[in-house]
């Protein structure tokens, strides 16, 4: 976790700022390593500014507390030790307009506190610096924003990989720079990427995992620590299956913290599957059916005897994979298939599917297995439905009909002989005109054509099957034969 004695802001590296030529500012005491950086800009003019400092300032004075007899004392050490013990970063002393010089005795205090000491040239006001500061802020903010959302697409991409796992620790390893591992549920190295660390890191970030891992007592969700100069994170992945990312950088970055809590998010996902046994549920469901097993035999492996296909079609574009396990997830099942446009998943019979933000859904009946291929049929109808009349959400009303009168062979057959003019295309057509009241505009969506080849096609079943499509008589019973196919 992000250490809360350091500000909510990114660093300004100190040489960053003492490289503005419009500032002009010269640093004439104290360390200058380029570690060195400040967080923000404060004036101050009061003799102990302790009590006003956060730490990681940048504090500017132009010397008016300083009474005429400070050099012969121990005034300026004074001062000073009480910014450095406030945690200040770096002291700025302004030539103008109360000292032409900065006092010998302030420059002897700063390099014997180690706080860098920088000089003000008259023409640079002190509103201009803390205004290069808040710029170079903005850049730090930019860039790390940009690196984050980088390595957050590196990741997603990684996890999409056939070796998963193992990819998604290379790109964290690359993207901070150090090494991730992945412990498994003994506290036992499952997989790593990135250099070695030194001997002593090894056993520390090992141990650090113990520390987050579910036991007897509550566990963090992640843990930092600092071993031979190498800075050790640790984090929980899921909610007690004792997996654990464990990640070891020579020096630490802003956003490191992120980019590692993106990967634990992803590698939660990944290693959830292997400790939950729904994946193995459900290839077996495979296996069996793949093996001549009827399907009622196999629901049960899947946590349910009924079950209702909804077939879904984001708006205004084809889904992909990660739409299809979006929506899988959304409506809490992850029996999801994705082809021609359309995804479809198997929902629980007891669950209620609910509209979805940016989906069109058709939501068919539960079912019982030997029922799933007409349930599915009865869900692309409902979808079609939807999308024809602009609705997120249309379900299949399932109730008893007078078609439930007559026995399903009998239909079937006089269907087959009522509709052998048409083709598939044309009774696709005709069932969708049909449904919608011979909407030729709705038609032409739900079809996803326009609205003159409607016009053409109704007019060719028309003449193909010798009737008047007017005629409500004639209607029913072309619904009726079109309802059996």
């Amino acid at each position: 976790m992000p250490d809360p004695t350091v500000p909510p802001t990114p660093p300004v590296p100190l040489a960053s700022l003492l490289a503005r030529e419009d500032l002009a500012l010269r640093q004439i005491a104290g360390p200058r390593h380029p570690g060195l950086a400040v967080h923000w800009a404060h004036t101050s003019e009061m003799a102990d500014p302790y009590p006003y400092l956060l730490g990681g300032e940048l504090l500017l004075t132009a010397g008016v507390h300083i009474p005429e007899a400070a050099g012969s004392g121990t005034y300026f050490d004074d001062y000073v030790s009480r910014i450095v013990a406030a945690g200040g970063a770096a002291l700025g002393f302004g030539l103008a307009p109360v000292h032409d010089t900065v006092p010998r005795a302030l420059v002897a205090a700063c390099d014997a506190y180690e706080l860098p000491l920088l000089e003000v040239p008259p023409q640079t006001t002190f509103s201009g610096v803390a205004r290069a500061v808040w710029q170079l802020m903005a850049q730090a903010r930019h860039a790390e924003l940009r690196r984050v959302t980088e390595a957050q697409q590196s990741l997603a991409s990684a996890a999409s990989r056939p070796d998963p796992v193992p990819s998604v620790l290379r790109q964290l390893a690359r993207r901070v720079g150090g090494r991730a591992v992945l412990y498994g549920p003994e506290g036992t190295e499952i997989a790593a990427a990135g250099r070695e660390p030194g001997s002593e890191v090894g056993p520390a970030l090992a141990e650090l995992a113990r520390v987050v891992r579910p036991g007897s007592r509550p566990a963090p969700a992640s843990a930092t620590d600092t071993t031979g100069g190498t800075h050790l994170a640790a984090y929980a992945l899921g909610a007690g299956r004792g997996f654990v990312l464990g990640v070891a950088v020579a020096r630490r970055e802003p956003g490191d913290h992120t980019i590692a809590s993106v990967a634990a998010v992803l590698l939660s996902l990944l290693t959830g599957e292997h400790r939950s046994g729904t994946e193995a549920a459900r290839s077996s469901a495979l296996v069996r059916l793949l093996l001549g097993a009827p399907p009622e035999s196999v629901a049960p492996l899947l946590g349910g005897e009924r079950w209702q296909v909804v077939h879904g079609r984001p708006e205004g574009q084809d889904p992909d994979a990660v739409a299809a396990s979006a929506l899988g997830a959304a409506l809490g099942s992850p029996l999801v298939d994705l082809g021609d446009g359309i995804v479809r998943v198997l929902v629980p019979g007891e669950r209620e599917p609910v509209a979805q933000p940016g989906w069109t859904l058709g939501v068919g009946d539960a079912a019982a297995p030997a029922d799933w291929p007409a349930a599915d049929t009865r869900a692309g109808r409902a979808l079609a439905r939807a999308r024809a009349t602009r609705a997120p959400l249309v379900r299949h009303g399932a109730r008893p009909a007078l078609a439930d009168l007559v026995p399903p062979d009998e239909a079937e057959a006089h269907a087959r002989t009522l509709l052998a003019p048409l083709g598939e295309t044309l009774a696709d057509t005709l069932r969708s005109w049909l449904s919608l009241h011979g909407s030729w505009d709705r038609t032409a969506v739900a079809l996803g054509v326009h609205r003159n080849t409607v016009r053409q096609r109704i007019a060719r079943c028309a003449a193909l099957l010798r009737t008047d499509l007017d005629d409500p008589d004639v209607r029913m019973e072309l619904w009726f034969a079109l309802r059996q196919r």
